[in-house]
């Protein structure tokens, strides 16, 4: 029990040697602090504090500086502010939102009443030009060592202007974002013009990078305004959404709108606000409409909301301009937002309260799972399906624009800008990242292609989604002529394009599959079979590129027969594999290394043509003995008619009309029936088949045979046999097997539109095809860097 106090004091004593060491590191990293930002401001010159700038056009941007400028003010041992108010702020059709700044106990410097009136595109060049007017005054008197700009704003791209050309830095707040409007070329306008940059995300920061920005003057902080959202928690936030809503109105049962004109297409966004009010009144929730901000066509979006009657609407309130933190409040709590501003994609994000975003404005940002894009906004039922989607769900916080760190940085990289450094940039090339959002196009319709299939008999046209299933399908006759083939063709296009609308499916290119010899680089079927007349140099991909504005892809209909395979049957996964079509002709395709095999002159897989017999029947080609010349459904039709013509075809249980024209079915039914004529035609056909599948598995060498048409299984087991009997015992283990795919010929020409899953964007035929000229320019660069790295070793 004695040792107790002894062990208590020698703690005690343990922990105030504890505290006396942290406190004397405490005084040292303070002392170490305060020496560093001493040396900082000798290197800016005789302990000069950095006179700071910052410029705010308009509500949205000062929610961005704000944080910043509270950050500057609480150091006046390093900085001097000067606060210049120009733009909307000083308009009271925008709510005279510079008393915010007032009541933020900011001194305002400078008003500088910049706006001309007139919400059109005029008005914002003349806003610009009054602006350049006006600044180089304000800055001679401020001789500011940084200004600070914000965004993509016209009144934005004058102050950096003004102070580019007066030699003053420029700190830019969110360059390299990409969104969908002329903001883009405003902002990386901006960027051009700036010393600095400060980004928000990593891909902004690549962006910068990638448009040749020193990267030791990018700085990713944040973005400033989640400082103050995700430290937001104001507890009486029911009183702020009874003020602006009513009292009646719970959490997460209001909808926040705030839509801005699209000055690239002014007409196109006052239709789209139109038709968002009109999905909003049927939608029938208490709704907060925020005004719309100065850019052209503003005027008009107003005049939208009073002929609708907005302003009075029990179900709507409309306002100029909500205190950001109270506006942080209300999208916070809110059932939905909705719109085409960069809130929605970007703040609101930090408390996952779903976003519909409306339109192209926002096309390019970075989103977190809560936004839902509605890119054509076109109708009233496309609005409101997406309010249905979207209303009432609670998705997870997303950090993507910030971690609430964003001023300690930018105040940190204030201080260490050496303002003896000269202003001239260095130049570097990165690649540049994508990004992909979500879109309401791929929820409300399904992405497929038209696919046309020219064989010798029909023509035919299908939707096809891009899981293969054939939504509709077209047959007509193949007409004898060309003129008459193409204008049918062409025809049946364009009825199957506006039937797609109809059934919900969106047409992203067109296929086609045509008997015969295809350039398919250039779209044109070099010369075809006697299958098909007249049918020799004719270019497809123009006329009906020109008539449906689609990318359109033409390839042989063996070769679509592969593809078919390839993508949805017996093929998929396979690295080698040839295909066999036996229908009207025969023909086939090859795929090696999971690549189609054109050849050289694109008369690669003619496995219809196949020699078998050097005194054999004449074939359609001119030859003799060709696989097609015993096999094809022609071959077997030549054969039936013979027999019939002798009497020798009909047996017990058969019967034909007069009229009936004698075909291959026929015999193949007289060889069930038990006629020894027709069992021995067919057999024969088969064997010839065969022979020329040995051929094929001595030549190529593939893992897996497939047959496909209308007399694959006749066909099967008479191949298999050949290949037993007459194949290299390497190549006897080879499987063949009966395609499982109800129409091979359309599936494959829809697969040349590649509107099937991503991992074969870069097979050949599709959307990601480079052109000769590209690929030459790749290879010319290969070779140019070789050269220099040969010359570098030879001097070294």
């Amino acid at each position: 029990m004695k040792c107790i106090p002894f062990a208590v004091s020698k703690l005690l004593l343990l922990m105030t040697h504890l505290y006396f060491c942290l406190l004397c590191q405490e005084v040292y990293f303070k002392n170490l602090s305060k020496q560093k930002q001493k040396e900082v401001m000798e290197k800016n010159g005789n302990n000069h504090k950095l006179r700071v700038c910052v410029a705010t056009c308009n509500r949205a941007d000062y929610s961005k500086l704000a944080p910043i400028m509270f950050g500057i003010k609480a150091e006046p041992q390093f900085f001097e502010l000067d606060v210049v108010v120009l733009g909307s702020h000083l308009i009271d059709d925008y709510g005279n939102t510079y008393r915010m700044i007032e009541q933020d106990d900011f001194d305002i410097h400078t008003r500088l009443h910049t706006i001309v009136r007139g919400e059109d595109e005029a008005a914002m060049v003349e806003s610009v030009g009054l602006a350049l007017v006006k600044l180089p005054d304000v800055l001679n008197r401020l001789k500011p060592d940084i200004m600070i700009v914000h965004g993509d704003r016209f009144d934005a791209l004058a102050l950096a202007t003004s102070a580019a050309l007066m030699n003053i830095r420029i700190l830019h707040i969110e360059g390299g974002e990409v969104s969908g409007t002329i903001d883009d070329s405003i902002r990386h306008a901006i960027t051009k013009l700036a010393h600095y940059h400060v980004c928000c995300t990593r891909s902004a920061e690549q962006h910068l990078i990638a448009m040749c920005e020193d990267h030791d003057r990018i700085l990713l902080a944040g973005c400033p305004s989640y400082d103050k959202l995700l430290s937001a928690k104001n507890k009486d936030y029911m009183s702020i959404i009874s003020m602006w809503l009513g009292e009646d109105v719970k959490t997460r049962d209001y909808i926040v709108a705030l839509q801005h004109p699209v000055t690239t297409d002014i007409k196109h966004s006052i239709k789209m606000f139109e038709l968002t009010l009109d999905a909003l009144i049927s939608f029938n929730k208490r709704t907060l409409v925020l005004f719309p901000n100065v850019d052209a066509g503003s005027k008009e979006m107003v005049r939208v909301m009073r002929k609708k009657g907005i302003e009075h609407h029990p179900n709507f309130r409309a306002v100029k301009h909500v205190p950001f933190d109270q506006f942080i409040q209300l999208v916070a709590h809110a059932g939905c937002m909705i719109g085409n501003s960069s809130c929605g994609v970007r703040e609101v994000g930090a408390f996952g309260t779903p976003v519909i975003n409306l339109g192209t404005r926002q096309t390019g940002r970075e989103t977190g799972e809560n936004v839902l894009h509605v890119r054509d906004a076109d109708t009233q039922d496309k609005i409101l399906h997406a309010l249905q989607l979207q209303f009432g769900k609670q998705y997870p916080c997303s950090k993507i624009y910030g971690d609430g760190n964003a001023v300690p940085r930018i105040l940190k990289f204030l201080k260490s800008i050496d303002l003896k450094e000269p202003l001239q940039k260095k130049f570097c090339f990165p690649p540049v990242k994508d990004n992909i959002s979500q879109d309401i196009d791929h929820i409300l319709e399904t992405q497929s292609a038209l696919a046309v299939d020219l064989g010798g008999t029909n023509l035919r046209v299908a939707i096809v989604s891009m899981k293969g299933e054939i939504v509709k399908k077209y047959t007509q006759l193949n007409p004898k002529t060309y003129e008459d083939r193409l204008a049918l063709i062409l025809k049946m296009c364009v009825e199957a394009a506006s039937e797609a609308v109809n059934v919900n499916c969106r047409i992203l290119g067109v296929g086609i599959s045509t008997g015969g010899r295809v350039n398919p680089r250039e779209g044109i079927v070099l010369h075809s079979t006697k299958l098909i007349q007249e049918w020799s140099s004719v270019d497809l991909r123009t006329p009906i590129s020109d008539a449906l504005h689609l990318p359109v892809w033409v390839d042989n209909d063996g070769n679509c027969a592969a593809l078919a395979e390839r993508k949805f049957g017996h093929g998929k996964g396979v690295e080698n594999f040839v295909t066999l079509i036996t229908g009207t002709g025969i023909g086939g395709g090859i795929v090696h290394q999971h690549e189609l095999i054109h050849g050289s002159s694109f008369c690669a897989a003619e496995l219809g043509h196949i020699v078998v017999s050097l005194d054999g029947p004449e074939c359609l080609c001119g030859s003799q003995g060709c696989i097609e010349a015993y096999a094809s459904g022609i071959a077997l039709q030549r054969e039936a008619k013979k027999l019939h013509d002798d009497d020798l075809l009909l047996v017990e249980g058969m019967s034909m009309k007069e009229e009936e024209i004698v075909s291959a079915a026929h015999l193949i039914q007289a060889a069930k029936l038990g006629n020894t004529k027709a069992e021995s035609i067919l057999r024969t056909a088969g064997t010839a088949l065969g022979l020329g599948v040995v051929n094929i598995l001595h030549t190529v060498n593939p893992s897996l045979v497939i047959l496909s048409g209308v007399l694959a299984n006749h066909y099967v087991n008479a191949v298999k046999d050949v290949i037993n009997r007459q194949a290299l015992s390497s190549v006897k283990t080879v499987d063949v097997v009966v395609s499982n795919l109800a129409d091979p010929a359309l599936l494959g020409a829809a697969s040349l539109t590649k509107i099937t899953p991503a991992e074969d964007r870069n097979s050949t035929g599709g959307f990601i095809q480079l052109s000769e000229a590209f690929l030459q320019a790749g290879l010319d660069k290969i070779s140019s860097v070789r050269i220099r790295i040969r010359a570098r070793l030879r001097h070294l």
